[in-house]
């Protein structure tokens, strides 16, 4: 069903953009009409990393007057694998100035707005209020279910995307659409929570940064995602609403699967750290130095422990602490009275051993040591994981 356009045209074109975006131009359903739509747009993009990338640039360049990036991260090396909009002279600095300069020397004419901070529950209704449509490509759930709740509110369409591995979706949610003709019943409304009514219980999904993804895969998501916009924006086609695209990037397949509105909305999630990262303030801890100075003495025979890994196998592939076994966290939670038993925690006539937990930034290990210390060990966190050991005590490792 075609739904109607959100903006209304804006003025008539010069010649100069006549001649930009004349290949537009050519299309009979966007056209002059749907171009000076586009000129008028006002665009928020959640994320300036693997999916914002290619969709600022994409609306960039398809003539959106305004966008809005909403970011609080800076730009990693890492992340260079997946963020074309971002350069190795871009390292250290914040997404949403790098993504920013990118767009206005690829289009001098779009008026860009930037937000280098978090999406708070005070902060969502006037960051994202006023646009026509928000962009979602971020990477953790809190904010996630955030934008989709607060669009429902407002009644702003979203169009969402999310990838992992080699593995993506995508669809448009909106709570209140409108049909392009009066005489034509609107469609039903549909939001994040029809798909997923709750976010999946803390720890069960891991973060790109967990389990990796395909960086080419990035492009074809985000341009999904850039033409269903345009396609909002104008008028123009029938949009992913009720709908979504599931792609096995490996198989080269996508399917689709349809989404119907639930009888009652979920409750909003309590916003967590942006990473998703569980809070371990209750737990015994230590830092990584404190690790790096037991790991020494432990070496000179003077401390006895466990150091457990809870990651899986192939981050340890790209960097690990020495002296570390590795029990991923799925086994871990299975079974946890089976990994102290075969850790060997309580040697005959002698006094149990601590087992010191890491995994990457703190999530994982703080789930194991729960789960450990229930199991009757002396588990204790690892507070920051592998990133603080590369900080604080190794900065010649690579990190993830």
């Amino acid at each position: 069903m075609r739904l109607k356009p959100l903006v209304d045209p804006g003025p008539e074109l010069t010649r100069d953009q006549v001649q930009r975006y004349s290949r537009h131009l050519l299309l009979g359903p966007l056209g002059h009409e749907g171009q000076r739509r586009l000129l008028a747009s006002r665009v928020a993009v959640m994320g300036a990393g693997g999916l914002g990338a290619p969709v600022l640039q994409y609306l960039a360049a398809a003539g959106v007057g305004h966008l809005t990036i909403i970011d609080d991260d800076v730009v990693e090396p890492s992340n260079l694998q997946r963020q074309v909009i971002h350069t190795m002279a871009d390292v250290g600095r914040p997404k949403v100035e790098s993504a920013a300069a990118h767009v206005r020397a690829l289009n001098p004419e779009v008026q860009v707005s930037t937000h280098h901070g978090r999406l708070e529950a005070d902060n969502a209704r006037d960051l994202l209020g006023g646009h026509h449509v928000v962009l979602d490509g971020t990477d953790n759930f809190p904010t996630r279910y955030l934008v989709s709740d607060t669009c429902a509110e407002l009644g702003i369409p979203v169009v969402w995307g999310s990838i992992l591995r080699f593995d993506a979706q995508v669809s448009v949610f909106w709570s209140r659409p409108a049909a392009a003709h009066d005489e034509t019943p609107a469609p039903p409304g549909v939001t994040l929570r029809d798909l997923f009514p709750m976010p999946p219980p803390e720890g069960t999904t891991p973060s790109c940064g967990q389990a990796g993804v395909l960086g080419a895969m990035c492009g074809q998501v985000g341009s999904v995602m850039a033409t269903e916009a345009v396609k909002l924006l104008t008028g123009t086609g029938e949009p992913l609403l009720g709908r979504v695209l599931v792609l096995d990037a490996l198989a080269q397949r996508w399917s689709e699967l349809p989404v119907r509105p639930r009888p009652h909305a979920a409750p909003a999630p309590t916003p967590v750290a942006a990473d998703g990262e569980a809070p371990s303030d209750d737990l015994p801890a230590i830092t990584a130095a404190g690790l790096a100075a037991r790991l020494d003495a432990r070496a000179r025979g003077t401390d006895d422990f466990v150091l457990l890994d809870v990651r899986e196998a192939p981050e340890r592939g790209i960097v690990a602490i020495p002296g570390a076994v590795n029990v991923p966290l799925g086994d871990v939670l299975a079974d946890p009275q089976a990994v102290v038993h075969r850790l060997d925690l309580h040697p005959p006539g002698g006094v149990a051993r601590e087992l010191l937990v890491h995994c990457r930034s703190g999530q994982r290990s703080a789930q194991a040591v729960r789960a450990l210390t229930d199991a009757g060990a002396r588990a204790v966190d690892v507070r920051g994981g592998v990133l603080a050991w590369v900080a604080d005590v190794d900065p010649d490792l690579p990190t993830y």
